[in-house]
């Protein structure tokens, strides 16, 4: 997280829609919310006379989803919720927050009719305030060129005004030992040198020992910091761009792969509707979460092709990123990425053929402005199926009379995928479905580091704790963290679902036999104990504390013989949790990040895992707060929240554009299937060796 120049608010269409208006689609309960739906929103909130405060900005758009049980019912059918048809019509409503004179005002407005109206107001009047906008930034970012003292420290350093930019960040929440500012919706400004004749990297060159702040509402710098001066970092060797770094291109290179599909493409949209393999689904999108994944189920080919549910709801609830420097200049910097910027606000456009494969489907999208006014923003999603070369399963036999033979089949999968530029990092964000049954969601860091200037051109020269590494002359990559916070509300085939602990314990051999053999020379074994979760706080897990398998079943559920229908949590690296120490107010802020594994029982309204208002909040409402009420988690609709966690060092060759990194979790099944669910997969057709001697043909 650096210097966001803008956010706005990011609303999801598909490329498919023209497609779908001519086979007659109508909205899905879920749909993303349309340009004509944003323009009437706009116009149902301005033309309110419960707000006739202006300017009036809007800070928040998205969909107002219907009840569960109600979007269960139209999408399953009455078996699954208390409704009566699966074709019946349900709301379609928006939430909006917006600020005018001072406060935060919270919109429930229809938009079903031909004529949006307002059906409800609030005004939020607790701690924290809601996502900047592009207006915000904006105006702010005009603000330091007619401030005296700026000019003047510019002037100090060697620089011209024109050549630098400054950039909105939020302050954190410090309590009484940061100035209340009278409650104002304030932040702070740091600046950078823009030159990009000599340079685009200009996190690069940052203007160390300034600091403004100003009041977002009033628009007005009210606080100045100039500490002192450090050496402007050069420009030299800290482009990325293809035309300054080549021609020539020395770097290491591989051929170019092409994705061939002589039989085209194997998955379909219909509105925001996606089938894929043995998967459907629907794709979402939301300023705030960015993806959506919703109704995720999976056809059950040895039960009828049975459609059985595995996902509700899934997205990115938050990121946070605490930077370790306590100076004055970087204390502060413990950002809510999501809360704060939004993740869909700040969707980048996918470019083809890089950041998706030739065989991609790219998925536009029309975003709210401050104004509230639609804005159509280009391929911010795509979908394409992944042939890495991975192996399904296989088995070579070469016992018995059978001969030597091989059966393998291939891994193919779908993947989901959205990229969110916040500021200097960018996070690729990806849904991937596999035909096993599992979903692997995977974020991938990489972009630029957050720098600090300093005066040191060697290592040799260091004496001091720099709180972060020597990655140049003059620059420091600050150390911090990344949390990756998912919400993702599991439905195990059906609502009512069980967390499980299967606890993997050490075992002495004492020789006595169960079923009586003889004493063996084994002097130890594991075992597992199983061990069901009753209440939050029995959901609350560090998964690096002990080996456990974790769980997620349906008591009423069972397969033939007899095992609890479920979907276990693998996690795939980055599991790193929060070493801020508790009554620090950044980690007040983000308490849940001190595990990975949170279950809560489902509640529509907690969403955000740092708070609906996260800019500025106090940590009294969030996921950790929540879980204190202590509810019970057995036999309920149940939500899992996990963290993909990362403790980050910076080194040499994160500079000056940072190599990809990822961390993961994978949801699979676990005795959801009767047997390997692939098993009657049809193999390649220019597989030679299946069933056959190895040694017929290569």
């Amino acid at each position: 997280m650096g210097h966001p120049v803008v956010a706005v608010a990011i609303v999801f269409v598909s490329a498919a829609i023209a497609m779908a208006a001519s086979s007659q689609y109508s909205h899905h309960p879920l749909d993303p919310l349309t340009a004509t739906e944003i323009t009437a929103i706009r116009a149902a909130v301005l033309a309110s006379p419960l707000v006739p405060a202006r300017p009036l900005f809007f800070h928040y758009v998205g969909l107002d989803e219907p009840d569960k049980p109600d979007v269960l019912s139209y999408a399953y059918g009455a078996a699954d919720a208390a409704a009566t048809s699966s074709q019946m019509t349900l709301p379609r409503r928006a939430f909006v927050i917006a600020r005018a004179g001072g406060q935060s005002h919270e919109f429930t407005v229809d938009i079903a009719a031909d004529n949006a109206s307002v059906l409800s107001h609030a005004v939020h009047r607790g701690p924290g305030f809601p996502m900047f906008t592009d207006e915000d930034q904006i105006a702010a970012m005009a603000l330091p060129y007619t401030y005296p003292p700026f000019v003047e420290s510019v002037r100090r350093r060697g620089l011209d005004v024109g050549e630098v930019g400054c950039g909105v960040l939020s302050r954190g929440w410090f309590g009484a030992e940061q100035p209340a500012y009278g409650g104002a919706r304030v932040a702070k400004m740091k600046c950078v040198v823009v030159d990009y004749n000599a340079t685009a990297n200009i996190y690069a060159r940052p203007v160390e020992g300034v600091v403004m702040v100003v009041d977002l509402d009033r628009m007005a710098i009210i606080g100045y910091r100039d500490r002192a001066v450090f050496t402007v970092p050069k420009a030299e060797g800290t482009d990325y761009r293809a035309d300054k770094v080549g021609p020539p291109f020395t770097g290491p290179a591989a051929p170019p792969g092409v994705v061939m599909q002589p039989e085209g493409r194997g998955f379909h949209v219909h509105g925001h509707l996606v089938k894929w393999a043995n998967w459907e689904f629907h794709v979402g999108f939301d300023m705030r979460a960015g993806t959506v994944i919703s109704l995720a189920s999976v056809n059950d080919t040895d039960a009828g092709g049975l459609k059985r549910r595995v996902l509700y709801r899934g997205f990115v609830s938050e990121i946070f990123v605490p930077y370790m420097d306590p100076e004055e200049e970087w204390y502060f910097h413990t950002f809510t990425d999501a809360g704060e910027y939004g993740l869909g606000a700040l969707a980048s456009q996918l470019q083809r053929g890089a950041d998706c494969p030739a065989n991609a489907v790219y998925m536009d999208g029309y975003y709210a402005g401050s104004d509230g006014k639609p804005v159509k923003a280009e391929d911010v999603i795509c979908l394409f199926e992944r042939y890495a070369g991975d192996v399904a399963w296989r088995h070579t036999n070469g016992i018995g009379l059978g001969g030597l033979f091989s059966e393998v089949r291939p891994d193919v999968t779908l993947v989901v995928r959205m990229v969110v530029t916040v500021g200097n990092y960018d996070y690729t964000l990806d849904w991937e479905f596999k035909t096993v049954g599992s979903i692997k969601i995977v974020v991938s860091l990489s972009g630029i580091l957050e720098m600090k200037a300093i005066n040191y051109t060697h290592v040799d020269q260091i004496r001091e704790d720099t709180h972060g590494t020597l990655i140049t002359e003059n620059t420091i990559g600050v150390y911090h963290d990344h949390f990756v916070t998912y919400h993702l509300d599991l439905d195990i085939d059906g609502t009512r679902n069980s967390f499980i602990k299967n606890n993997i314990v050490p075992k002495c051999n004492t020789g006595v036999r169960a079923t009586g053999g003889a004493p063996t020379p084994r002097r130890s074994y594991w075992t597992v104990l199983y061990e069901v979760a009753e209440t939050e706080a029995e959901g609350q897990v560090n998964i690096n504390s002990a080996p456990a398998d974790l769980l997620f079943v349906n008591p009423s559920k069972k397969m033939k013989i007899g095992n609890e229908v479920g979907y276990r949590l693998i996690p795939t690296g980055a599991t790193a949790t929060s070493l801020l120490a508790d009554d620090d107010y950044p980690e007040r802020r983000a308490s849940y990040t001190k595990k990975q594994v949170w279950v809560t029982p489902y509640n529509k309204s907690e969403k955000w895992a740092s708070g609906l208002y996260a800019e500025q909040s106090t940590g009294d409402d969030n996921l950790a707060a929540w879980s204190k009420r202590n509810r019970s988690i057995k036999d309920e609709d149940i939500v899992l929240w996990y963290t993909v966690g990362l403790h980050h060092v910076p080194y040499q060759e994160d500079f000056p554009v940072m190599p990809t990194i990822s961390g993961a979790l994978e949801v699979r099944p676990s005795n959801f299937f009767e047997r390997n669910p692939l098993i009657r997969t049809k193999p390649p057709e220019n597989s030679p060796n299946c069933s056959c001697s190895i040694g017929g043909s290569a």
